[in-house]
């Protein structure tokens, strides 16, 4: 299991230093739990988060039955773009942390391109 833990940690690492959030262009980070999916938009420069959403966000709690679906992922990218754009936040760096760019991940980002943000 230590050994899982670092393997995973240096794909954060190679992953995180290549992508940077500026003002103009945020960093949209995706935590993908076991039982939820986080997703926030931070701005690096100033250290800020600008929008985040989760399946324990206020929009959500009691709503959902299961948590840890691909419609679910869907669900959380949709909103989080919409919350974005209402910002007028367009134009992101999408930060995947050690994770495969598929299943949650990969439909997350989906339903955050068709909801208006671009990366």
């Amino acid at each position: 299991m230590k050994d899982l833990n670092r393997r995973f940690a240096y794909r954060v690492k190679r992953v995180r230093k290549k992508i940077e959030g500026t003002a103009c262009r945020p960093r949209m980070a995706v935590y993908r739990g076991h039982k939820h999916v986080y997703v926030q938009i931070i701005d690096d420069s100033k250290g800020i988060t600008l929008v985040s959403m989760s399946t324990l966000s206020p929009e959500l709690r009691g709503k959902l039955d299961v948590t840890d679906t691909m419609l679910v992922a869907k669900l959380i990218g949709g909103l989080i773009a919409k919350k974005a754009v209402e910002k007028k936040i367009k134009k992101v760096v999408f930060d995947r942390r050690g994770y495969a760019y598929m299943g949650k991940v990969k439909a997350l980002a989906d339903a955050a391109r068709e909801n208006g943000l671009e990366f």
